[in-house]
This record gives C-alpha cells, structure tokens and sequence, in this order.
C-alpha cells in the first residue's frame, strides 16, 4: 500500500455553539515500509560512496620505480598496497569501511605509516627467515584522506531521492 496509510478522520473541536466539526483526513507512515527502504538506500548510498573512495584511493597511487615525495601519494613498487585496498558496508555500523586489508606482515604497519607518517620495521628475509630487522622512518604520504576529502562534496547529491516507493 506504500509508505503512508489513509485514516479517514472526525473530530470534535470547541465546544462552542454550532457544534463545529472539522474533517480531517490523518496520514501516518507505514513504519516497517519506511524503515527498509532506509536502509536499503542507505546500504546503496554508503556502498557508492565506498567505492567512489576506493577508486580514487586506487587511482592516486601511481606503480614506478622511484619514490613518491612526502606529501604526495605513495609509489607502488610492487602494487600490494594498490591491490588490497577494499570496502565493505558494515551492517551493525550502518557505515563504510574502506582501506588497505591487513596483510600477513608479522611487523609494521605500512599503509598506516605511509598514510600519516611514522616508523616502520623493515626484515630482511633468507629462505623464508628473517636475517635482520630494522627500523626506518616514513614522511607522511597520504592517499587515504585525500580520497575522501575528494570524494565527499558528492555525498549529499548521492543521498538525494535515495529512500524510494515500492509502488
């Protein structure tokens, strides 16, 4: 039946002479309607904007051999970090999550210490042992933030006409 239900409506106002009565026709939102297609906007709204972020993120790093400046969007030498960048509507959250996934790097935290700046632990590894750690420090080179400062202007035009009718 859609979103509102028609109540047909009589009510007594005043009790002055003449008896006044008003008709008025009561409109009430058919909650259950209302609240899935909420949700459903919201889980295509925030899974657009996900990926929107996430390709930006993507498009930012560029793959060469030399070193990005700080400041700038970090290089990718190998291209782990411009593969393992995801996102996932959270359900529970009823949020976005989007980022670099977590490796099985036993030490350090790339992605974060090229986002913000920082130390990171580098091994040296020989036949699948490390030989030798040690640690450098990274200038910040963000591609995270940028994405979504970038992305976000467009957020309100996406939420715009996103909860719709089924009939």
């Amino acid at each position: 039946m859609g979103y509102m239900k028609n109540l047909g409506v009589q009510k007594m106002l005043g009790s002055g002479p003449g008896g006044k009565t008003l008709k008025v026709t009561a409109w009430f939102f058919d909650a259950p309607a209302v609240l899935k297609a909420v949700d459903t906007g919201t889980i295509k709204v925030l899974s657009k904007f996900g990926a929107f972020v996430r390709r930006t993120m993507k498009s930012s790093i560029r793959k060469r051999k030399r070193y990005s400046n700080p400041g700038d969007p970090p290089s990718s030498h190998v291209g782990l970090l411009k593969d393992f960048i995801f996102f996932s509507f959270d359900p529970q959250n009823r949020s976005v999550v989007i980022g670099p996934e977590k490796l099985n790097a036993k030490i350090g935290s790339t992605p974060e210490a090229l986002e913000y700046g920082g130390s990171n632990v580098i091994a040296t590894y020989r036949k699948r042992k490390v030989v030798s750690k040690h640690t450098v420090n990274i200038k910040a080179r963000p591609y995270a933030r940028p994405a979504l400062e970038k992305e976000l202007p467009k957020l309100p035009e996406m939420w715009r006409n996103s909860v719709k009718s089924k009939a």
